[in-house]
């Protein structure tokens, strides 16, 4: 349990690094969405609700002010007209992009602030905390 709890103390500290890498004007939760649906491609909009943790009716509005924004398209699947596929758009995918660049920008200077055993540590972990995000999604 002592792991489990100072992984965890970890990952909450790692959450606030996130949020001041993130560039403004995009919350966590829309730049999420958008890194899901340009890793995974065209998503019901339920099993997106799902992935991303939050209720369907928060997903419709969240993905109502994506489309608003030109950043996903909503479109009716074929077969069923009740259920909803969101994909992310080319501009979805440059804003992605850019915030990308932008973090490792500003990771780069942490990075350079670190020792070279730290630095190694931290490539040397990167497979185990691949592994860790993905298990909660690929259950």
């Amino acid at each position: 349990m002592d792991m489990a709890t100072d992984v965890a103390t970890a990952l909450e500290r790692l959450v606030g690094l996130i949020r001041w890498l993130s560039p403004a004007g995009l919350s966590l939760t829309s730049a999420a969405t958008l890194a899901t649906l340009d890793r995974l491609g065209s998503c019901r909009l339920t099993a997106l609700a799902a992935r991303e943790g939050v209720t369907q009716p928060a997903m419709t509005q969240l993905i109502a002010r994506l489309e608003r924004q030109g950043l996903v398209v909503r479109a009716a699947d074929p077969d069923d007209g009740r259920v909803v596929h969101v994909q992310i758009t080319g501009a979805g995918r440059d804003l992605l992009a850019d915030r990308r660049a932008a973090r490792a920008e500003r990771v780069s200077g942490l990075l350079a602030m670190l020792s070279e055993t730290d630095r190694d540590a931290l490539v040397a972990a990167l497979p185990a905390m691949n592994a860790l995000a993905s298990a909660r999604r690929d259950d």
